[in-house]
């Protein structure tokens, strides 16, 4: 990824993605017009790909915030670049209501994608939290039309995924990463006792010396690995620091130091699908 020529990365599809996104999930004390303020804020600093999802519960918010910047003249639509992930409206469900995820069959989900394409839905479809057989029981569906463009993955110093990303990268399938500052600590995904990675001393050591902070460090480590990088803050001053990512440079000694602090730890563990058969993080990558 040439970060001196482009701020892009070409898509198999042939679209292109913005390599620096802006996350908009929140916990659930965030009241839901921060995500709208939020994202009014990214667009006027720069931030032209938007991360979003039905379970945040804030796409309207996110929506609005959108359309309010289109309609003032900041950005135009083509400018945009706009992800969200279905939600549990489009999963099967027992006579009870409750989804049921035995009854999930990936190739037939990524046949329905395929559909919302051809039917010009969406301009590009992707996958996240997939590990790398799951990525190859796609691309051997029989009949597969498109390749996933993307795999949205946890993926920061302390899990840098460096195998996962050699897969993807052979497959011409772009990683993102969420989680990049580790993470916000929401009780409801995150363990209390998680460490801490924006104080991590070789980090902080890292930053002191390019006069940046720790979690610009670690973006741009994502970023120099070939990497798309969401950065998600709810703070005007977060969000203008995370979008300065692209004016200075990591030697490779920083890279390799950094690149000694993985650990394989995660901080989304989603446990609550821990039980499944599919249950993409019991596999190495």
């Amino acid at each position: 990824m040439d970060l001196k020529r482009s701020r892009a990365v070409k898509l198999n599809d042939g679209h292109s993605m913005p390599v620096l996104g802006f996350g908009t999930l929140a916990p659930e004390e965030v009241p839901k017009s921060k995500a709208r303020e939020a994202t009014k804020v990214a667009i006027d600093v720069g931030y032209r790909h938007v991360d979003a999802a039905y379970v945040y519960q804030n796409e309207e918010e996110v929506g609005q915030a959108l359309r309010e910047k289109i309609a003032d003249g900041t950005v135009k639509r083509e400018d945009l670049f706009y992800t969200t992930k279905p939600g549990e409206e489009l999963l099967p469900k027992d006579a009870s209501g409750e989804v049921v995820l035995d009854t999930v069959d990936l190739q037939d989900t990524w046949a329905a994608l395929e559909k919302c394409k051809d039917a010009g839905l969406t301009k590009s479809i992707g996958v996240s939290n997939f590990n790398h057989k799951q990525l190859e029981m796609i691309l051997n569906k029989p009949g597969l039309k498109y390749k996933p463009v993307c795999n949205q993955v946890e993926c920061h110093p302390y899990l840098n995924q460096s195998k996962l990303l050699e897969f993807c990268k052979s497959k011409d399938i772009v990683l993102v990463a969420y989680c990049v500052l580790g993470s916000q600590r929401d009780p409801n995904w995150v363990q209390e006792d998680s460490p801490h990675l924006l104080e991590d001393p070789v980090l902080k050591e890292i930053a002191k010396k390019h006069n940046r902070n720790p979690g610009q460090i670690s973006m741009r480590f994502l970023l120099q690995r070939g990497v798309v990088v969401l950065a998600k803050s709810f703070s005007e001053k977060r969000i203008k620091e995370n979008f300065q990512v692209f004016d200075f440079e990591l030697t490779p000694e920083d890279m390799k130091a950094i690149e000694g602090l993985n650990r394989n730890f995660r901080y989304f563990k989603l446990s609550f699908a821990a039980h499944h058969p599919w249950y993409p993080f019991s596999e190495e990558y």
